[in-house]
């Protein structure tokens, strides 16, 4: 494979929201993510933003936007709390993560357990927490494997 561009991890993944900005500051405050690129347009809707969360990458855009450029992506909030993708993140410390996520108001769906796939596989504590436009992110950390 080739390399890929210069701060770019091989895979990075977009997540739309009826109010992008709003996402922007709860995802950095409930998950630790930072921002490394927010453009803003008219009104002050995101254009474009870029937020990294150790190598990956996860850009929040607007759902009207995406409409406006004929893309179909949408905020669970808009389709009855559907979703058809899950984000899964790894940190350090699944515990202090999903405290933190919880404090900024985070629904947490799964609290942390162990998941132990037995010594020739791998053991991980993960939790998942429901964003307040209902997008579901999983973080694990990884114990043994």
């Amino acid at each position: 494979m080739k390399p890929t561009p210069k701060g770019w991890p091989r895979v990075s993944v977009s997540v739309y929201y009826q109010d992008a900005s709003k996402a922007i500051d709860w995802l950095c405050k409930a998950f630790g993510f930072e921002v490394r690129l927010k453009v803003e347009g008219e009104g002050g809707t995101i254009e474009h933003s870029e937020l990294v969360f150790g190598e990956g990458v996860v850009m929040v855009g607007e759902e009207a936007r995406a409409q406006e450029k004929g893309r179909k992506g949408r905020s669970p909030k808009s389709i009855d709390g559907a979703v058809t993708h899950g984000i899964m993140i790894y940190v350090d410390d699944a515990e202090a993560h999903c405290k933190r996520a919880r404090e900024a108001g985070g629904t947490i769906a799964y609290e942390p357990t162990v998941s132990d796939y037995g010594e020739e596989y791998w053991a991980d504590k993960s939790y998942e927490c429901v964003d307040p436009e209902g997008h579901r992110w999983w973080f694990a950390e990884r114990l043994r494997g």
